[in-house]
Formats: structure tokens, sequence, C-alpha cells
């Protein structure tokens, strides 16, 4: 006699956990591979191709399991728990201490691709013995299986990640792993030998998962420590990105995704080049769009010139509220967020060009550098396209653009890239200790030629210094590269190219 549906609702509902689970595992083993090394689409492509390679191994091992499967599948939903719910920590704990970094992120991947492989063949097998309908069968099992998938695809980087982190999530999704092993030990103990011994082992691990959740943030805390050679002061994960702050004396830095963004220590070299010489060549200096910036310092050398208004477009509200909230920030940019000339608009830079109609003098391009690509967009021809198409007559673009030194196809990719779109390029680069030598790209549709004196409350630049930023030495010369197209991504490739160079 056949049993009924309802009885196997509870594995169905394992299923559907099963797969969120494992769907959030390999988008944090992505995320945080992305987040160390960089290379997005390259973590994301392995992460993906290997899962899916672990998967088809999982299905093909699961023929040689003959006996026990109500113990065969108890086993699989515990080690699941138990590696994904450890996978960020483990990966972060490898990228500190040891020099096989992917080879561990290999092992993760496989090890949880292949337990959740054995487990549709193993569930269908262990319905089947009471049902004979396998099309029912197997409708039910792949359908809750795409939905848990889905459920966790979409729940890491809407709810689980900007609220809890890595580690609170690894250890929550390792929770319902163990979870749902543990309402089927209990739900199946009579078809299971020695139930006591799961009772006692998942019951553990479970606790201890729990455990990790609420300290999840000491954990955090103590990664980080290993992580930055300065002392957290804060650290935040935003919706967009990983937000840390350190200090060592008067040394103040903050990182976005592990890449410093500013150090206390020499911060007003960079930001005096990037706005200052463009202010000085572009015929009016009134209206000033800057695109990234969140952190307040570009707006601060901007807000030196009295008559000039500022429209700010960074993408991360939470950015902008600390660096206009937090005061060991806001003492060195001088509280600039918070001026009444300045307008704070927090969407993406390249949808803000799209449907802003507004003319600007001077077009400021402070965003991070292109490692992913959501940031190679904004350094790509039709990205530049857009920024002349805002500017008033005589108006002239400054873009921030890597360093000329350590990533030398980078940087002339950009110039290339402008120069494309029938800009007139002129590019520049000083050296700044916190990122060694940086480099600029000036551009303008008109002749660009210097229309004003630098100002004089400068701490770096000065008219006597400023037409050695001009010359590049041998080493730093134009190389020959390819336009970083909108539709074929070069820039990213170049870049990634001076990391592993430079690792």
């Amino acid at each position: 006699m056949k049993a009924p549906v309802k009885e196997y609702r509870l594995l169905m509902l394992t299923t559907l956990l099963i797969s969120g689970c494992s769907m959030v595992y390999e988008l944090i083993i992505s995320a945080v591979s992305s987040y160390l090394t960089g290379n997005s689409t390259l973590q994301y492509s392995i992460t993906i191709g290997l899962y899916m390679c672990a998967l088809g191994l999982g299905s093909f091992l699961s023929k040689f399991i003959k006996k026990n499967l109500w113990g065969w599948f108890a086993k699989v939903e515990i080690l699941i728990g138990i590696i994904g719910g450890s996978c960020s920590l483990i990966l972060f704990l490898s990228y500190l201490h040891i020099s096989a970094y992917a080879v561990v992120m290999y092992i993760e991947i496989l090890a949880i691709g292949t337990l959740a492989g054995l487990e549709i063949p193993l569930l269908t097998r262990l319905i089947e013995e009471d049902r004979k309908e396998l099309r029912l069968t197997l409708s039910s099992i792949f359908s809750f299986d795409y939905i848990g998938g889905l459920i966790g695809s979409i729940a890491f980087p809407m709810l689980l990640l900007p609220h809890l982190g890595y580690f609170a999530t690894c250890f929550l999704s390792g929770a319902l792993n163990l979870l749902a092993a543990t309402l089927i030990i209990l739900k199946y103990q009579k078809k299971l030998g020695r139930p006591l011994l799961y009772k006692a082992v998942v019951f553990t691990l479970l606790a201890g998962m729990v455990v990790g959740m609420v300290f999840s943030e000491n954990i955090g805390n103590l990664i980080e420590g290993g992580l930055y050679r300065d002392r957290v002061i804060l650290s935040e994960q935003t919706e967009y990105q990983k937000i840390v702050v350190t200090k060592h004396k008067d040394d103040l830095r903050l990182y976005i995704d592990g890449n410093c963004q500013f150090s206390t220590a020499d911060e007003y070299r960079y930001h005096e080049a990037l706005v200052h010489i463009p202010m000085s060549y572009a015929q009016n200096r009134n209206k000033v769009l800057v695109l990234g910036g969140g952190d307040g310092m570009a707006a601060r050398e901007i807000l030196k010139y009295p008559d000039t208004h500022i429209t700010l477009v960074d993408l991360d509200k939470e950015m902008t509220d600390l660096c206009s909230t937090y005061p060991q920030i806001t003492a060195v940019n001088g509280g600039s967020l918070t001026s009444d000339r300045i307008k704070i608009i927090n969407t993406d830079a390249y949808q803000y060009l799209e449907q802003d109609k507004e003319l600007y003098d001077v077009i400021i391009v402070d965003l991070p550098d292109p490692n992913n690509e959501s940031l190679n967009k904004l350094y790509t021809n039709v990205f530049y396209r857009m920024c002349a198409s805002h500017l008033e007559t005589g108006g002239v673009i400054n873009v921030q653009s890597t360093s000329p030194y350590y990533a030398t196809k980078a940087y002339w990719c950009i110039e290339k890239t402008m120069l494309s779109e029938g800009l007139e390029v002129s590019s520049y680069h000083l050296q700044v200790p916190a990122f060694g030598d940086w480099g600029f790209h000036l551009a303008s549709p008109e002749k660009l030629v210097k229309k004003h004196q630098l100002p004089d409350n400068t701490k770096f630049l000065s008219e006597d210094t400023l037409p050695s930023l001009f010359v590049f030495g041998k080493d730093e010369q134009r190389v020959d590269t390819e336009v970083n197209h909108l539709t074929k991504p070069m820039l990213i490739q170049y870049y990634n190219e001076a990391v592993r160079e430079w690792e």
C-alpha cells in the first residue's frame, strides 16, 4: 500500500532547506574569495563550475550506497551543515595562516557540492521504497530543490549578508541544515541505527552553530585584527560593501572591501591633486559633480572655493551617513558632507548620468579601482561619453585612474578609452605613500588650457611643482591597450593581471 504524500512532506522541507543553504554557501565562498583575492568574475565562475561538477560527482557516488539509506541521508545532512556552517571562517583562517588558500576554497566547494549531489538520489530512493510513482517523486523533489536554490540566492544578497555578515550568515545556514537533520532524525529514528548517537551529535553541532552566531561579531573582530595591520575601530557590512576603519596613533585609514581608500597621513596629497588640478583648468567652477567620494575628502577640497556648489553621487547611503557623522572621519573631512553647499544623492553613478539633465563645470570621478564588473562599467567608453555630455562649455573631467607604475596597462587603458570618445586627455601622477605612485586623467571635449592659479592653502600642490606631475618615467610610459568597451570589458582584465603580478 502506498504511503500518503504527507508522510514525506518533512523530507521535501529538508530538501528546500538544504538546497537554499547550499546555494548560500557557494555564494559566500565566491564573495569571500572576491573580497580576499579580487577578480569576482573568476571566483564566481570557478565556484559555479566546480559546484555543478561536484553535484554530478555526488549523484554518481550515490549508486555505491546500497544499505542503511536513512543513516546515509542523515550523515549527508549533518556533514553539509558542518562544512557549510564553518566555510567562511575556514576561508579567512586559511588566507591568514597558510599559502594554499585556493586549495582550501576548491575543497570546500567540492565537498559541499558532492554532498548536495548525494542528497537527491538518496531522497528519491528513500521515498520510492514505499511509493512507486517515480514521476511524482522526482517532480516533487526537484521542485523543492530548485525553489530552495532560488530562495537562497535571493536571501543572501538582500537579507543575510547586509544584516548578518559572512560569519553569522554561515552559522545560521549551518544551523538550518542541522535543524533539518534534527527533524529527520527525530521523525525517522526507528529507521536509523543508533539513533541516540545521531541525536547527541546533531544537538551538539546545532548548539555549536548557535554559539557561533551569538559570537560572530567577536569572531569577525579577531579575523579583522589579522587582516588589517592596525587596530580596527569600526566595521560595517552594508548592502553594497564592507567598510572598515582602522587607527594607529594618528593615522586613520578607511577600507572598502579590503582596499585602502585613504590614510590621514597622506590623503591630502591625493585629494589636492584630484580636485585642484581640474579646478584650475575649468573655465568656471560654480557647479561640480563628484561621482563617488563618499568619504567627503574631495568635497572638503572643493569647498575651499567659496562660490562652488557640489552634487555628490555615491551609491552607498551608509557610507555617506557614516562619513557625515562619525567623529573620527568628520574631523578629517571637515564636516564637508553636512555643508549647505553640497547635495548628496545615493544612487548608481551610471544611472545618475543616464537620467540627470544638469550640466557641470567640473566632473570629478573618485571611484574605487575597477576590480569588479559593477565598477568596471564606470570606466567604459559609454560612461565617459555620458560624462562629456554633462559638461558646460569649458568644463573638464578628472578621473582617478589607478597606478601607472603598478597597473600600467590599466592606467593607460583608461586614457585610451577617454580618447576614443574624442576627448583631449592630459595624464598626470604623484606619490601617495599609502598607495604608491598614483595617476589621474584630466579630460575635456575642448583644448586643455590652465586658466586659474592653484589655491594658496594647499599642503602639497604648488605652481612650481605642478609641471613635474605631468612627466612620466621610462618605466611608466604609455603602452598600447584596447579600449574598455561596455560590451568588451578589457580594463578589468588588465587590472587583475597587475594584481596577480604584484601579489
